[in-house]
């Protein structure tokens, strides 16, 4: 078995969505006059070049899996871009099983979107464009994870921030899709600028953009003070390039852009939330752990972080109506508890849970779709119900994410949701008391909007094809935007309808490892070798060296089996048990609860309601400040100074100047010579009475 992975493969890989992104959106346009959106020739040739540039992604990056966990790895250079002195910018890969993990998890996920979006975008005129996006968003993500410096690194963070922002906003003719595009770039751009900065502090201070440089002088960076302050310059680093995470994978406050970017197709949204964007904070701090690991305060600032957005997040989710809102919102909280164990300094906790999320995670979002497909794009739950019977596939395809994001045992968000937990209580940073308790009510949290919104939309009275008040839907668009549809929400005397096979296959694919994948890969993913594997250089750490708490989990560690058998005295159990049977009971039993709930506590609903105020304080402060500001820079400074001092004052004076001059030019010679004469006399007195010197 060779030692070294063939860089020639690892290229493949990365580029082979880049030609199927291409393909799709060259020639399966009308750019090339080859193809259109509305032929049926255009569609299949989008189609079939994107699913087979992710298939091939994905097979050869199981290949790469395997390689790794047999002792293969790569680190190296595959382009040198330029270099600055002894700075050098390259494009390199860095492969080991952090990385190759990663690698399949993006491009499963990713095909089993491309598959589902065969079905769901049928007839949009968007068709081809669609699928060169989210194949262009693949290449990018996996130019992230195989990064083995700082530069292609950021190349992919931007690059997934660009392409998001396009599929946000696919629907580019409804006003509320541009808003949360544009949200959506602008607070990644917030968090970026800390990203960046984080970055330069490094390169500053270590003279490298290669991972295994700075991990390398990451003893002597943190010795390093911060000028002109008391602080570590390591710990002001991790948090800038925490700031960055904040913002790609929605941590609080620069949550805000999550949630609105519902307003994309479904597919994006289990693409976007489910194992590629917001996921990619996760990974950044993860492969950045030799260095957080040396700062218990930056470490401490993410542990909060992660406990504020895992608790507070949750609760929104529990009045949301909208069925991709409830999904999201419960990616925002998920989020957070991998936030949390990154700050308890459990990163292999923290990855596996990222991993056992993508799969459960993307089952939701796309059997939310599915059920978006049956109530003819109608995504309120209020006019859902008794589904079940009329959806056999999404039923129970949704059922088993739903178990597995509440943590039951035997389900793989078990495994990595009570790991999290655990691990927590074993911390003893500054913010793991509050921590503990976020993670620990979050799990009845979760319970309850989840099982909210299963028995609205799969149980219970029909009560779909009614005139209702409220409809929430995916499809605000004009109908010549989705020409299959021309009205929202199922028909008087209609019928919901199962899905057709290439959305329910993907379903189906996703619940197997929704189910098993926590079982199998708990045992070597947080206490065996698989870290270890294909380790491309020895700085690399990723079990908490200073801190404890993973040790303290293998102690009480015997077995997958055992452990789920611990949880029935555990009250993380009793707690889930909790929320189900509640939302059963206030939803399927007494539906005036809530209800009287809701008016009772009518402030807090609608503090609910408005999402803390987020919005309106960042509109009120930041977006408001910043027109305050730009105007203010446009009239005074722009207007005013530059303009009206410098440009125009400037012409102005030259104007006077020559308006004054002119009036010496009279064309007479003689007045020409008078002057020479009077030049000279002037000067010749200058020189005699000393004014002027001789020397």
């Amino acid at each position: 078995m060779a030692t070294t992975l063939n860089p020639n493969l690892l290229l493949a890989i990365a580029l082979a969505p880049l030609v199927g992104s291409a393909i799709a959106g060259l020639f399966g346009t009308k750019f090339f006059g080859l193809f259109s959106s509305e032929s049926r020739g255009g569609r299949i040739v989008a189609h079939t070049a994107t699913i087979l540039g992710v298939a091939i992604s994905f097979v050869l990056s199981v290949m790469v899996l395997l390689d790794v966990m047999n002792g293969a790895s790569y680190n190296g250079t595959v382009y040198e871009w330029m270099a600055i002195g002894d700075l050098k910018m390259e494009v390199g890969f860095l492969v080991d099983s952090l990385t190759a993990m990663m690698m399949v998890v993006v491009t499963f996920v990713s095909l089993m979107v491309h598959i589902y979006t065969v079905g769901y975008m049928d007839g949009d005129p968007g068709y081809n464009r669609f699928f060169s996006y989210i194949s262009l968003f693949t290449f990018s993500m996996l130019m992230l994870v195989m990064s083995n410096n700082f530069l292609q690194l950021f190349f992919g963070w931007e690059a997934v921030g660009l392409v998001s922002y396009l599929l946000i906003g696919f629907w580019y003719t409804r006003p509320t899709a541009i808003f949360a595009n544009l949200k959506a770039f602008l607070v990644n751009r917030v968090g970026d600028f800390g990203f960046i900065l984080g970055i330069g502090l490094l390169l500053a201070y270590s003279g490298s953009m290669n991972y295994s440089d700075v991990f390398a002088a990451r003893e002597k960076l943190a010795t390093v003070i911060f000028p002109g302050t008391d602080w570590m310059m390591l710990t002001v680093a991790c948090i800038c390039l925490f700031i960055g995470a904040m913002g790609k994978s929605a941590q609080f406050p620069l949550h805000v852009w999550l949630p609105d970017s519902m307003e994309g197709p479904t597919p994006i949204s289990a693409l976007i939330h489910a194992a590629t964007m917001v996921t990619a904070g996760i990974f950044m701090v993860s492969r950045m752990s030799p260095l957080f690991e040396l700062s218990d305060t930056a470490l401490s600032f993410v542990l909060v972080i992660g406990a504020i957005t895992a608790l507070f997040m949750g609760f929104l989710g529990i009045i949301q109506n909208d069925i991709k809102r409830v999904v999201a919102y419960s990616t925002l909280s998920q989020l957070g508890y991998m936030t949390v164990a990154l700050g308890a300094s459990a990163y292999s906790v923290a990855v596996f849970h990222l991993m056992t999320h993508a799969f459960f995670k993307a089952l939701l979002f796309l059997g939310a779709g599915s059920v978006i497909i049956g109530m003819h794009h109608d995504q309120d739950i209020r006019n859902m119900g008794g589904l079940r019977k009329y959806m056999p596939i999404t039923w129970i395809t949704s059922l088993v994410g739903s178990l597995a994001l509440i943590g039951t045992p035997f389900f793989s968000g078990f495994y990595s949701k009570d790991s999290i937990i655990e691990a927590v209580a074993e911390s003893h940073l500054a913010g793991s008391g509050f921590a503990y308790f976020a993670v620990l009510a979050g799990v009845f949290v979760t319970a309850f909007y989840s099982f909210r919104m299963y028995f609205l939309v799969f149980h219970g009275k029909e009560r779909w094809g009614q005139n209702h008040a409220h409809h929430g839907h995916e499809g605000d668009h004009d109908e010549e935007e989705v020409s299959h549809d021309h009205h929202h929400g199922l028909a008087a005397g209609e019928k919901p309808h199962e899905s057709p096979w290439v959305v329910t296959l993907p379903l189906v694919l996703l619940a197997i490892p929704s189910v098993i994948i926590g079982a199998i890969a708990i045992e070597p993913m947080l206490f065996g070798e698989f870290f270890k594997h294909g380790v491309a250089f020895k700085d690399v750490i990723f079990v908490g060296e200073n801190h404890h708490a993973m040790k303290e989990l293998e102690e009480a560690f015997h077995g997958w089996v055992p452990m789920a058998i611990h949880s029935l005295t555990t009250p993380v159990l009793w707690l889930a048990i909790a929320g189900v049977v509640l939302s059963w009971f206030f939803y399927m039993k007494r539906p005036d609860i809530p209800e009287a709930i809701k008016s009772r506590f009518s402030g807090l609903y609608k503090l609910l309601d408005n999402k803390y105020y987020m919005d309106a304080i960042n509109q009120a402060v930041f977006a408001r400040g910043a027109r305050l500001l730009g105007t203010g820079l446009w009239k005074g400074g722009d207007q005013s100074f530059i303009d009206g001092l410098f440009v125009n004052g400037s012409a102005r004076v030259v104007a006077s100047f020559a308006a004054a001059s002119r009036y010496l030019q009279s064309g007479y010679i003689y007045h020409y010579a008078f002057a020479m004469i009077v030049g000279m006399l002037v000067l010749l007195t200058l020189t005699v009475t000393g004014v002027i010197g001789t020397k």
